[in-house]
């Protein structure tokens, strides 16, 4: 008779029968949190209060009822209460400590986060920064370059005038006159202009 081969099968992912197998671990995060719990619940008004009336019960019922009632004398000075409040002390302490280093964790991730997000924000600040200063720039030389209508009929009138002097027959060098005032003339304007901007 054949023996049933203990292999898992080959459709079947690596390890799945193990997961399954396995009982669930009890969270680590869970005794944290009882911590955090106990530390927050010892620092309430009520939890004060609370103790204050347990001990005046305890005081009460080992003064005030009759001796065979009585499980805590008063002879001893109360032993059985001052072990019960160190114990309470001895077990708070820690606890408190714990829920304290949590708290540290959280915030030191926190802070780191804060940190990050802060360099994040500095970066697109100064990134934004650095576009809105070429923007500028770029506008700058944009509006400096610019050819305005007026600019562009002046240019014109000019070309028609040296067509028209040369197909007259003016010379060269009247023609070059001619040009360098109207250059002198353009200047002239646009240090006005500039002036008029500022």
């Amino acid at each position: 008779m054949a023996r049933a081969s203990k292999r898992p099968a080959l459709d079947a992912p690596r390890g799945r029968s193990g997961m399954l197998s396995r009982s669930p671990q009890p969270s680590r995060d869970r005794f944290g949190r009882f911590t955090e719990w106990i530390a927050r619940a010892m620092g309430t008004p009520w939890f004060l209060l609370g103790l204050s009336a347990f001990c005046v019960v305890w005081l009460v019922w080992n003064t005030m009822l009759p001796t065979g009632w009585r499980f805590d004398s008063a002879d001893n000075g109360f032993t059985a209460l001052t072990l019960v409040l160190s114990l309470q002390a001895s077990y708070a302490a820690p606890l408190i400590l714990l829920a304290q280093n949590r708290q540290d964790d959280r915030d030191r991730v926190q802070i780191e986060q804060d940190r990050q997000r802060a360099e994040r924000n500095l970066a697109d600040t100064e990134y934004l920064a650095r576009e809105i200063v070429a923007l500028r720039l770029a506008l700058n030389e944009v509006s400096s370059e610019v050819i305005t209508r007026d600019v562009l009929r002046d240019e014109l009138r000019a070309l028609a005038e040296d067509l028209q002097a040369r197909a007259s027959g003016e010379s060269d060098d009247e023609i070059a006159e001619r040009e360098e005032r109207r250059r002198k003339a353009e200047r002239r304007e646009k240090a006005e202009r500039d002036a008029r901007e500022r």
